[in-house]
């Protein structure tokens, strides 16, 4: 689960600006420079990680400004009027105040470019109707956090401003229980550990995220390896696979993936950050079950009512590609 902004698209557009240092804070000067772009909107593009100065991200637009060629990378517009859906939803929770979903692989969130239609958003208009909170903006009502569009699991959406404002807090101070399942190429070693990383955008390629020496933000996941498949035979061999449980203390874009990849154990089907090929039975086993995307599943979600007070935890088992694929894993044992 994240609580990340959308992914920059191609369609957008990036915007440079050299400043000499004598600006003073960074949010002002860079509205003075570019005022085709209000100083809110800068101020949401930095929180995003969507600036940054000689190539490096930059995080607090409160901060002094600094001489160096700055870009900010501003998204293509999206549907500023989103229409209900009549899509499936699988509910697990909802009241008068919010909905707990279990979000399917391929449906996105919110709409953005190339995922216009068909998304969380599109069927909870049509499901929620004119109770559906729209805090978050007209393209993403009620959405406080997401999923990446191909995993799979539980979801919370705002049905009431006062739901919206309440969940929004517990994300942002972290007051969640989010545990998610993956199953890794290879193995993280040590078998159970905690990875506290910066996570920001990559000065490579500003589409993905990468662990940072320097900048972007603080990301913290615990990690359980709860299983192998194709245990080594050799002493300090890596086993073909592993189901992973991740236990998130932030929820950074792509942190799970970002952090399993910086193990050298990235998520199976990862086309982004799963460099490299799988063990050729792992490979075998994906191409049988006809896998067709990241193997995480958001498994838990954990938090308490923000109207009510009421504890509420809801767990879900990961979708019937994953399954296989761990059914075909066992195989190999």
């Amino acid at each position: 689960m994240s609580d990340e902004p959308l992914d920059f698209e191609d369609g957008g557009e990036t915007l440079e600006v050299r400043l000499d240092g004598t600006e003073g804070r960074l949010d002002r000067a860079l509205a003075v420079a570019l005022p085709e772009l209000s100083r809110a909107r800068i101020q949401t593009l930095i929180a995003q990680g969507r600036a940054s100065r000689d190539g490096a991200p930059l995080a607090d637009g409160s901060a002094k400004a600094q001489a160096g060629l700055h870009r900010l990378e501003v998204p293509p517009p999206v549907a500023a009027d989103p229409r209900p859906e009549n899509l499936p939803l699988n509910i697990l929770f909802e009241d008068a105040d919010l909905i707990v979903i279990d979000k399917p692989a391929g449906m996105a969130a919110h709409p953005a470019p190339g995922s216009e239609t068909g998304t969380l958003v599109n069927a909870l208009l049509h499901h929620c109707g004119a109770s559906l909170s729209g805090i978050g903006g007209v393209a993403r009502p009620g959405i406080v956090h997401r999923l990446d569009k191909d995993t799979s699991g539980v979801m919370v959406a705002a049905k009431s401003d006062r739901a919206h404002a309440g969940l929004s807090a517990l994300f942002a101070s972290h007051d969640i229980e989010r545990s998610y399942l993956a199953l890794t190429r290879g193995a993280p070693d040590p078998a159970k550990g905690r990875i506290q990383t910066l996570i920001g955008r990559s000065s490579s390629d500003r589409k993905k995220m990468a662990v940072l020496r320097s900048g972007g933000r603080e990301a913290i996941t615990d990690y359980v390896v709860q299983r192998v498949y194709g245990a080594p035979r050799k002493p300090g061999a890596t086993p073909l696979s592993a189901r992973v449980v991740c236990t998130l203390h932030t929820g950074r874009t792509h942190q799970i993936r970002v952090h399993l990849a910086s193990k050298g154990a990235p998520i199976l089907g990862d086309a982004v950050y799963g460099s490299g090929s799988p063990a050729a039975p792992v490979k075998a086993a994906i191409a049988r079950v006809g896998l067709a995307r990241q193997a995480l599943h958001a498994a838990v979600l954990g938090f308490v009512h923000p109207v009510t007070g009421e504890p509420l935890r809801f767990e879900t088992v990961p979708p019937v590609d994953m399954r296989a694929l761990e059914a075909a894993l066992e195989d190999l044992e």
